[in-house]
């Protein structure tokens, strides 16, 4: 076979007992090449690239047939180790990364530079110390070549999503002997600069003769970086096609297998009337990564409000320091009543419901079903689904009611799954986050807090989700503060959108501002201050 394809996967099919997941799926890869592959949650994206790093899930569950050719010989690959020393890189959709270590000892790991001391000269180089110096220097190198300035010294532990991509992709970028790198997903926290200053770099890789395998949910990205594109659905490749010869509308259709529908979901400027259900005064909150330093903000009963902005301004921070999980200070009034901050019973006593962009940190309970995650906090904070044992005061879950609830949620949100008993940690990563907007809607918010909503879900499900959250907003008249990374999101949803920079909020603007003032606002000109 020739060499020049990095990557040739022939009639490879999967099965997880007697659920197919993959079906003679076949691919090729050539060197400098971006090679998009495409298709909804659930379509089989992860397990092929679990197949392509020897992922112990793959092993574990009866392997695979078919084969997998890396640079023109056939491959055997059963270990990630096996796959790395092959020359493949991986960027996961979950981060594969150790909280309790620094940003250079994550992007280092298990290649840590080291330096002769007086005793490995005399017991050997296993014994040499590590070169502080070069990890720390080679770290920096690959994060500029990101354009991304933490500090490669600060500590991982309670980093924002949007950072903690850019150092799993710094990961890779740091190897020398890549010739495949497999980003899934690498875009779905970050914000539209960043995202550009990713994909400037991915072309910089392909330019020095490494393939790329791009799995992203956002076609237009995958139409401005990909040479080819592939779209698998429901475990099959419907279409490999030049990127030259296909249209969004037909990429996206063939994805989903019907039509989309590109209309707003809310009209912009709408006005509910109804006065503040919220009131943040002077609002300042302690999380890593993100700066929030005297947010004065005003939330409309019945709105839905924006929250966008660059990374690191703080847009993120104002949810989780509400909700109590990052350390804050200032004054929150929820319906004319005072919230304790730093108490996160208090908020969500208080009505304050919370959809974390960190779904599998704060989100869910990995080990736990589908009906528990949606369930349980119901269970406990409001009571719900648990009945009396007969004249005693004690009460017991409903697991009946339990499990019809959750049937009715994975019907809502098409949870691609076995049933609600399945493992959440075996689903993919979009539909872990349909049960996190699942276990969200069932806790009955007065105000729904939503961050990064749509991430690493597909653009048909990215519809059913948003239109979700449209519904409760229009038919149960939940509140919703909603950040994002997309700008286009928050536009198609938002009745007004408050731009953070530096800390506060620097301005409120209509959804249909033009992108100039958008733009303006957050680098910190322009922007109209106010509630």
């Amino acid at each position: 076979m020739d060499d020049n394809w990095v990557l040739q996967v022939k009639d490879v099919s999967k099965a997880y007992g007697d659920n197919p997941v993959l079906n003679k799926v076949n691919l090729s890869l050539k060197r400098g090449e971006i090679h998009a592959l495409v298709g909804e949650n659930g379509a089989g994206k992860s397990t092929l690239m679990n197949i392509l790093f020897g992922m112990p899930v793959i092993h574990e569950t009866g392997g695979f047939t078919g084969e997998v050719w890396l640079k023109g010989r056939k491959s055997e690959i059963k270990s990630p180790k096996d796959a790395m020393d092959a020359g493949i890189g991986m960027v996961h959709q979950e981060f594969m990364l150790l909280p309790g270590f620094s940003v250079a000892e994550n992007v280092k790991l298990n290649r840590e530079p080291t330096k002769p001391n007086w005793f490995s000269k005399v017991a050997g180089p296993k014994f040499e110390t590590i070169n502080l110096h070069k990890m720390g220097y080679d770290t920096r190198q690959a994060l500029d070549r990101i354009e991304i300035g933490v500090d490669e010294w600060l500590p991982l532990m309670g980093m924002p999503v949007g950072h903690r991509q850019f150092i799993e992709i710094a990961r890779e970028i740091d190897k020398t002997d890549l010739s495949l790198i497999v980003l899934d997903e690498p875009t779905a926290v970050l914000t539209e600069t960043e995202s550009s200053r990713l994909l400037s770099a991915l072309n910089k890789l392909a330019g020095s003769g490494i393939g790329v395998l791009f799995i992203s949910h956002r076609l237009d990205e995958v139409f401005e970086i990909a040479d080819t594109i592939t779209v698998l659905r429901d475990g099959e490749v419907i279409c490999t096609v030049p990127k030259h010869e296909a249209r969004v509308e037909n990429i996206a259709e063939m994805m989903v297998g019907r039509k989309i529908s590109n209309s707003k979901a809310t009209q912009p400027g709408r006005t509910t009337g109804n006065g503040n259900i919220l009131e943040i005064r002077n609002l300042s909150v302690d999380m890593p990564g993100e700066y929030v330093n005297g947010v004065d903000l005003n939330v409309r009963k019945g709105e839905i409000l924006g929250i966008g902005g660059l990374a690191g301004h703080g847009k993120l921070g104002i949810a989780n320091g509400l909700m109590g999980l990052c350390h804050s200070a200032g004054t929150v009034m929820c319906d004319s009543q005072e919230i304790p901050l730093n108490d996160s019973r208090a908020a969500l006593d208080a009505g304050l419901v919370f959809l974390s962009e960190d779904r599998r940190g704060v989100g869910l309970l990995l080990d736990e079903s589908i009906e528990d995650n949606i369930a349980l906090a119901s269970v406990v904070s409001r009571n719900k689904f648990v009945k009396k044992v007969g004249p005693l005061p004690i009460s017991v879950e409903d697991g009946k009611s339990i499990r019809e609830h959750a049937r009715e949620m994975i019907s809502l949100l098409d949870i691609k799954c076995t049933g609600p008993q399945q493992s959440v940690r075996r689903l993919s990563g979009g539909n872990q986050q349909k049960v996190c907007v699942a276990k969200a809607i069932t806790m009955e918010p007065e105000v729904l807090l939503v961050s990064e909503p749509t991430r690493g879900i597909d653009v048909g499900a990215k519809e059913r989700v948003l239109s979700v959250i449209k519904r409760l907003n229009a038919e149960k008249g939940i509140t919703v503060v909603m950040t994002s990374s997309e700008l286009a999101e928050l536009r198609s949803m938002c009745d007004r959108i408050a731009i953070m920079y530096n800390g506060k909020i620097h301005g409120i603007l209509s959804p249909d501002a033009p992108d100039a003032e958008f733009g303006f606002c957050m680098a910190g000109g322009g922007g109209v201050p106010g509630d």
